[in-house]
């Protein structure tokens, strides 16, 4: 079940979505057990950005019929929140986390910081500044948020995607991970144009740009329920287009591909890894099931070693 990406040697191949596990809290509320089995092979943080983020108005949550909508907006302490106050806690967190899949024995897991700025200068120092944080193993840039509009125009744009790319890729010698946008023309374009630039890897789907009325509007009325107005769509009701898009680009490109969206069961993640990702990661199940990441890679284990 051990999987090399990117030069990390992970135990199994699951991974979290970005902002999807709040480790610091989980492991306020679980404890030791926690850090007893990790459900994840890597982890990734929360989104950072240069400055603090206040996040979108609330409400941020609408449940689907099949999922749920986000407008959570990226809330965050900022970079040097970030580094003073969150990074040692992830960092003591990952270095004594059990990797689940070797029943309990082996510390430590890779710790992955999802970044994002609204133009590349902004990328490009907080790429630089983690670069130098021997804590941090791989970096991922984030340029496919749908609440955050500057960040969902550099993933859907081939050429800025490039060129965006192209300036952080200078500034670090760690692995670089680009999760891209499934709201774009042709994701394959932008797979390859991030590829040419330099990235080590490439993250996708993230979620589908949603939207949500009142349910207690006056009638005729087109009142939104999340304050943000728009949000994500994530969840099983995103699976299909998951499947079709980590396909479509890992077919395209040479680089290894994590693949996300809808994930629930081992067998939902055996899509994906057949279809070509490398990883697969979990992300609004573990909204329902705090564990489900360790369900899942447990499954894809047995089913190898059926």
């Amino acid at each position: 079940m051990s999987v090399e990406f990117c030069g990390l040697r992970l135990a199994h191949p699951v991974i979290n979505g970005s902002g999807t596990f709040d480790a610091i809290a989980a492991r306020r509320a679980f404890g030791a057990g926690l850090l007893a089995a990790f459900p994840f092979a890597a982890y990734v943080s929360k989104t950072i950005t240069l400055e603090p983020r206040a996040g979108n108005p609330p409400p941020r949550l609408w449940e689907t019929s099949a999922g749920m909508i986000n407008s959570i907006g990226l809330p965050n302490k900022g970079l040097q929140g970030y580094l003073r106050e969150d990074l040692p806690e992830l960092a003591e967190i990952c270095a004594a986390a059990r990797r689940p899949s070797a029943g309990g024995a082996g510390a430590g897991i890779p710790l992955i910081t999802n970044l994002m700025g609204s133009t590349a200068a902004e990328l490009a120092q907080l790429v630089e500044v983690c670069d130098a944080r021997a804590e941090i193993a791989a970096l991922e840039l984030n340029v496919s948020c749908p609440n955050v509009a500057t960040g969902l125009d550099i993933g859907a744009d081939p050429a800025v995607l490039g060129e965006v790319v192209a300036e952080v890729r200078a500034r670090s010698a760690k692995p670089l991970i680009v999760k891209l946008t499934p709201n774009t023309a042709d994701v394959v374009l932008c797979a390859r144009a991030a590829e040419h630039a330099g990235a080590d890897a490439l993250s996708l789907i993230n979620t589908l740009r949603a939207s949500a009325l009142a349910p207690d509007r006056p009638a005729g009325a087109a009142d939104r329920w999340l304050g943000g107005g728009n949000g994500g769509l994530s969840g099983p009701a995103v699976r299909a287009v998951a499947l079709a898009q980590v396909a479509a680009v890992a077919e395209a490109v040479a680089i290894p591909v994590i693949g996300m969206g809808g994930v629930q069961s081992a067998a939902h993640a055996r899509e994906l890894l057949d279809v070509g990702a490398r990883l697969v990661a979990v992300g609004t199940e573990s909204f329902r099931d705090p564990a489900a990441a360790a369900r899942v890679a447990r499954g894809l284990e047995q089913s190898v070693a059926d």
